[in-house]
């Protein structure tokens, strides 16, 4: 039952922290709701993660691909949640923002742990409608215009997604009599689906969850959400709301392996990963906000997993989920040394952020080797996992796309220490002077250097058999 206290302890903390005026205190009533979700979350990944799966009251399910996600939700969001009590520290009435944060991550948590695929669909515009609110939070012009284009981009993206539902729905009972739109029956009974039906349905599933999850060209909404939402909620968004989007895909990708293959699966996210990769090197060039430039950065790591799951096989696919955990790490980090950055120059534009090194030593630090960790330098956890995917394409014979995934990466590379290195190292202005920064956030940018480092030099066991079981049940070894 450990999946009902988590949804209690998030409902109660969201309802809690709304009646709070201090901000500082409804923070720390946040924090504790996401603790208690976390802990219960990792107990449940303890009890599934080597293979076993539980159904709870006939209406959630969660096997090994679901306590992956599981994991990687529960991390992000009780870090953000920590972050938060500093980013809002001098706000006055952050009820709204905590009530809404609550439930966000309570709508995550539900997509990756309900059965039924039609409540899987509700449950994804329910992180739309919560986050798009969080976008907004700061109620000026160009946060609101951010917020409408998220929702009107994504809702249109999910509406697509919800076609291929009804299809995936139309062929199951046609051909093996399934009134249900539960996972597990339309799984069994995936090799008697109608392959010309599920091809159909596949496309609209990862053209409208892919908007969602930020894949190139559906990517639109996502430099302005992150740029306009307030700091924690651009590391959630990045961190885990793109990764549980993910998931819904994978789930349909599941079922259709059966009738049309994986590697028809595979082939359409390569496509849109290639794109991915493609657009994000070339805006990530010519970019001014820091918080857009990270956004692109979101939009080349989903690229990387796709095409991990398009090389396919155990190593690609390890690769694939793998990153998917490093990026949401070392991802939250920059968000978050750069939100302190952002917090001081009182400004996004990089041209205007100088000499930060000497402002603010630790967080420019931790933002510098953050910069390290995403571009996949040895020895960060995400080179681990970009080597595994290549490894993977080399391997099976995908030479071009390699290459070109190679190419693009040198070019992000590039255009990382070209807009880092100038506002870490340049000319300090002569009105900021150095700051005494919070003792809870250097640590917090500490353990978090430190997993990024971990992870790259050792996956630690329990690590490793999250990621098999969630291998095994994409591959549907039991």
């Amino acid at each position: 039952m450990e999946i009902v206290i988590v949804f209690i302890a998030l409902l109660l903390s969201g309802g809690v922290s709304f009646f709070i005026k201090n901000g500082k205190k409804g923070g720390m009533i946040t924090l504790g709701g996401q603790i208690v979700a976390g802990i219960f979350s990792l107990l449940l990944c303890a009890r599934t993660s080597g293979g076993t799966a539980l159904a709870v009251l006939n209406f959630f399910y969660v096997d090994g691909l679901t306590a992956f996600f599981l994991f990687l939700i529960s991390i992000s969001s009780m870090a953000t949640a920590f972050y938060s009590l500093w980013y809002f520290k001098d706000d006055e009435n952050t009820g709204f923002y905590n009530f809404l944060f609550n439930i966000f991550v309570f709508s995550m948590y539900f997509v990756v742990t309900v059965n039924n695929l039609g409540m899987m669909w509700m449950a994804v515009e329910i992180t739309t409608l919560s986050s798009a609110f969080l976008v907004g939070y700061r109620n000026n012009k160009t946060a609101v215009e951010a917020a409408w284009k998220y929702v009107i981009i994504c809702s249109v993206g999910i509406t697509l997604a919800l076609f291929g539902i009804i299809l995936f729905y139309y062929t199951g009972l046609t051909q093996a009599g399934i009134k249900s739109l539960n996972w597990t029956q339309l799984n069994a009974a995936g090799n008697f689906l109608d392959p010309m039906v599920v091809k159909a349905a596949l496309i609209f599933i990862i053209v409208g969850f892919g908007t969602k999850a930020g894949l190139a060209p559906m990517h639109n909404w996502l430099p302005d959400a992150h740029s306009q939402a307030p700091t924690p909620i651009s590391a959630l968004l990045s961190g885990a709301l793109l990764k549980v989007s993910l998931y819904a895909i994978i789930r349909f990708m599941i079922i259709s392996s059966k009738s049309v293959g994986f590697s028809f699966c595979g082939n359409i996210l390569g496509l849109f990963g290639i794109i991915s990769l493609a657009v994000a090197a070339f805006f990530m060039l010519v970019q001014k906000d820091i918080k857009r430039l990270l956004a692109y950065s979101s939009v080349e790591h989903m690229g990387i997993i796709s095409m991990g799951f398009y090389f396919g096989g155990k190593t690609g696919v390890f690769g694939a989920l793998f990153h998917t955990l490093n990026h949401a790490a070392a991802k939250s980090l920059m968000f978050f040394s750069s939100g302190v950055i952002i917090k001081k120059y009182g400004t996004n534009n990089m041209h205007q952020i100088k000499g930060a090194l000497e402002v603010l030593p630790f967080a420019a630090s931790a933002a510098f080797l953050g910069m390290f960790a995403v571009a996949g330098l040895p020895p960060f956890s995400i080179f681990m996992s970009e080597f595994t995917v290549l490894y993977a394409g080399f391997k099976g014979g995908f030479y071009f796309s390699s290459s070109a995934v190679l190419v693009f990466l040198a070019i992000i590379f590039g255009a990382l220490i070209y807009h880092f290195s100038g506002m870490i190292y340049g000319k300090k202005p002569s009105e900021m002077f150095r700051i005494k920064e919070s003792l809870g956030i250097t640590v917090l940018f500490g353990v978090m250097l430190i997993v990024l480092l971990a992870l790259g030099l050792h996956i630690p066991e329990f690590v490793n058999t999250l990621i098999d079981s969630a291998s095994n049940v994409i591959f549907g070894v039991e």
